[in-house]
């Protein structure tokens, strides 16, 4: 597991020390450095991204909202606090958990390996966004086309014809071999001769599915009821 760096902000000298002893009990986390002066923390965490910030509230000069708000960048966030009332403004702030004093190193490392999990989500998140692309063959080349490029695919008997908006490429392989290949990246059949991807439709009709490009394709009768789990407007 990649390590989730951190840092701890509380006015109050014992608490730091605590936030000290259980970070250094969960292997994952390292602990890049405290602070008992928050604006000492936002000048840091300005100049250093981190992935979880866990703060004391109620602090002099500057709290633990405050600080959070200030931030350009919102990094993950435990409220490890005295005060309750807060918790509607932490929910409002999507902080990963809210921590009332005083609390055990179970209760602690659960909120640590939430924060840890969701980061590690939404880094899956962006790696698969980087990486959705397929590659294929086409007039004796491999080539690599993004997802978010293919504007459709149509079937023509032994060979599929993928349309992006700046070229085709024609494949030999028959559609349903295609579609049998990909189904994981949510291509969707529309008629016996054309897929899209689902986030490309924008609306469908009776007897066409309008794409997000503009182009409009035709419907087929038998694969309407796939479309009808998407909250398009009719267009005919």
């Amino acid at each position: 597991m990649e390590k989730i760096t951190i840092v701890g902000i509380d006015d109050e000298y014992p608490a730091l020390e605590l936030i000290k002893q259980y970070c250094n009990r969960i292997s994952y986390v390292n602990l890049l450095d405290t602070f008992q002066k928050p604006e000492e923390a936002l000048e840091y965490l300005q100049k250093h991204r981190v992935d979880l910030m866990i703060t004391d509230i109620n602090m002099p000069y500057l709290n633990g909202v405050e600080l959070l708000q200030k931030l350009e960048y919102k990094p993950l966030c435990i409220f490890f606090t005295l005060e309750t009332r807060y918790a509607v403004k932490a929910f409002e702030l999507d902080v990963v958990h809210y921590l009332v004093k005083p609390v055990d190193f179970e209760t602690f490392a659960k909120a640590v390996k939430k924060a840890s999990d969701l980061l590690q989500f939404r880094q899956a998140i962006d790696k698969k966004k980087k990486e959705d692309f397929i590659m294929f063959k086409s007039n004796y080349v491999m080539h690599k086309v993004f997802l978010n490029d293919i504007l459709w695919v149509e079937g023509l008997s032994e060979y599929i014809v993928l349309v992006t908006a700046l070229k085709k490429y024609v494949i030999l392989e028959r559609m349903s071999n295609f579609v049998k290949n990909y189904e994981s990246l949510d291509f969707i059949r529309i008629h016996k001769s054309f897929i899209v991807l689902r986030a490309h439709i924008q609306s469908f009709g009776t007897n066409s599915v309008q794409l997000t490009s503009g182009h409009s394709l035709p419907l087929g009768r038998t694969y309407k009821n796939a479309l009808k789990g998407l909250s398009k407007k009719l267009i005919d």
